[in-house]
């Protein structure tokens, strides 16, 4: 008994903090996991048994292929097979339908990743394609066992009670029902759920920024007082001003992230980035002249070596809570941070106190060669490119990624070697055939996921040998009624549900698992359908954007609001819960 109010409090703890959001989810479950050691709950030398769980090695070893699709150019090419042009229904129907199928076989985010530029670039409003986009990644990951994390975690927590786990395609009958069911609403009638947001408060382009009011070009005269300070010494000689050097032009030449210890010499033009209100007090202090270039200045930031990019902050990015102050974008990254816009309006304050959230736009700007391997590095998604050229991708690469990915997925499904085996086989398989170098594989990992499910399996097995999920178990079906095992089964879902629209979906499946488990044991029944309930429940993260990495992701480029989620949200919730249902009681009977 102990041990089970123990193991609840705890998770109470947890969920709390969850929920708070001060500290990252990764956080979170490692202190809970170190709690869990120290209250006894959790045996120590099982308590880093989830980083070798199965689970946790396919959902890393999905993430680095689809990195490699990503950068074969597979997913592109994917993109323009699976994208038909036509008028704006025509679109977001297409748009979703190819979201939700491309994230069958790819991570969520992933999938996201890679048809968010081209929906910015649609003639569907952004606001009106977002998050029926984002909502469409989502429930495409129902349909196959690499869909999403929470369906690995269900087939793995099979294994344990039956001793087989899940396949490849157990998930599909009901995954597509539910997937097509649910793009069908939101492209035919549940976009008009949305509000409705003007095209420049909606758009992630550079026009949002307006960055010619806010950029000048100033000269360095002979004689004045920045005439031979570096830059360093410049920034403390105005550090009570909101201004900030991002560029200099010396001999005709534009210089990106202009080094902290060039000296300045006469005839330097710099390019400052200011309110209007302090570029006269600027340039008084320093001596320096006015530039008038006679043309928009926007395109001046642009040259042959030098573009700008707009990039979206995902949840987990390195910048995520911090100041850009402290992120250090010039100096670690050799780019220039020259705007921020949250929830499709340009932030005017003061730029070095801003501090990153997932969803914020960010207008950057560096040597073209390396601009996009930084935006990936600091972990935010590209949306659109200025100025800059993508290399060509040959098509025989992005066809031989698309064949290894296909090649490991018909494997894994066929039972020859595990799924855990032969998606890890297929990651090897692109680096070795040069689609993608080593350090890109850890790269395209998301650790704090890694280490949220390695950190949490083990809190579930304690939560079930303790005994809470029985205690658990036995509230429900006094609530609910142990006499007809339709209704706990959907009183399992509703609660999953609420749970995952505060929680990680990854973390809701992990921690309703076991009581799935526990109430199939109880009421004598077969515990597939109360897995299935939970696999999908935990991916109806419709109602809220902190429920699903996706949802925080097209926050800011949507320009939504909080409660802007459910009003789509809800009623989607709805329709995926009266097909679930039935279509689980019917392909997995109790």
């Amino acid at each position: 008994m102990y041990a089970a109010i123990v193991s609840l409090l705890l998770l109470a703890l947890l969920l709390a903090a969850f929920v708070d959001g001060r500290w990252r989810y990764d956080v979170v479950a490692l202190i809970g996991l170190v709690a869990g050691v120290a209250l006894g709950i959790v045996p120590g030398h099982e308590a880093f048994s989830g980083f070798s769980h199965p689970a946790v090695v396919t959902v890393a070893a999905v993430l680095a292929m689809s990195h490699g699709l990503s950068l074969s150019g597979g997913t592109d090419l994917l993109a323009r097979w699976l994208l038909p042009g036509g008028g704006q229904k025509v679109n977001l129907l297409a748009m979703c339908s190819s979201g939700a199928l491309v994230s069958s076989v790819m991570n969520n985010v992933g999938a996201l990743a890679l048809l968010m530029p081209l929906a910015i670039r649609s003639r569907v409003e952004s606001s009106r394609l977002l998050m029926p986009l984002s909502f469409a990644t989502i429930l495409g990951g129902l349909i196959t066992l690499i869909g999403t994390p929470p369906n690995l975690i269900i087939a793995a927590a099979r294994h344990q009670a039956t001793g087989q786990a899940f396949g490849m395609f157990d998930f599909a009958p009901v995954g597509l029902a539910v997937a097509a069911t649910g793009v069908l609403f939101i492209g035919l009638a549940g976009w008009r759920l949305l509000p409705r947001v003007s095209d420049t408060q909606g758009s992630a382009g550079a026009d949002v920024f307006q960055m010619e009011d806010y950029l000048a070009e100033a000269r360095v005269v002979a004689g004045c007082i920045a005439e031979g300070k570096t830059v360093a010494q410049l920034d403390e000689l105005i550090a009570e001003m909101d201004v900030k050097v991002v560029g200099l032009i010396r001999g005709g030449r534009l210089i990106p992230a202009v080094p902290r210890l060039v000296k300045l010499v006469a005839d330097d033009i710099l390019m400052v980035e200011t309110p209007p209100l302090d570029l006269h007090p600027f340039l008084e202090k320093l001596g320096l002249s006015a530039v008038d270039p006679g043309s928009p200045k926007t395109p001046l930031l642009e040259s042959e070596d030098v573009g700008l990019i707009e990039a979206v902050v995902t949840s987990g990015s390195s910048l995520e809570g911090r100041s850009v102050l402290r992120a250090r974008l010039q100096r670690q990254y050799g780019v220039n941070l020259l705007a921020v816009s949250r929830r499709g309006t340009p932030y005017r304050g003061r730029l070095r106190a801003f501090r990153f959230a997932a969803g914020d736009v960010l207008l950057l700007q560096g040597e073209t060669e390396r601009l996009r391997d930084v935006v990936g590095s600091i972990g935010c998604l590209p949306l659109a490119e200025r100025g800059m050229k993508s290399p060509a991708l040959p098509v025989k690469g992005a066809r031989r990624s698309i064949a290894i990915f296909a090649a490991s997925i018909i494997i894994g499904a066929s039972g020859i070697i595990p799924i855990e085996v032969a998606v890890t086989a297929g990651a090897l398989a692109m680096v070795l055939s040069g689609i993608m170098h080593i350090r890109q594989v850890y790269d395209a990992i998301d650790w704090s996921v890694i280490v949220l499910l390695g950190a949490l399996l083990p809190l579930g097995d304690a939560l079930e040998t303790s005994g809470a999920t029985g205690m658990v178990a036995n509230l429900l079906l006094i609530i609910v009624g142990s006499g007809a095992p339709v209704l706990v089964l959907a009183g399992l879902m509703l609660v999953t549900i609420t749970v995952t629209n505060i929680l990680n979906n990854a973390a809701t499946a992990v921690l309703m698992a076991p009581l799935a488990i526990q109430l199939a044991g109880t009421l004598a029944v077969s515990v597939d359908p109360f897995l299935m309930g939970v696999g999908v429940s935990a991916s109806c993260a419709f109602m809220t954007p902190i429920g699903h990495q996706n949802n925080a992701i097209v926050m800011g480029p949507g320009a939504y609001k909080f409660g802007d989620y459910w009003k789509l949200g809800l009623p989607l919730t709805v329709v995926v819960f009266a097909v679930a249902l039935p279509m689980i009681l019917w392909v997995w009977p109790l």
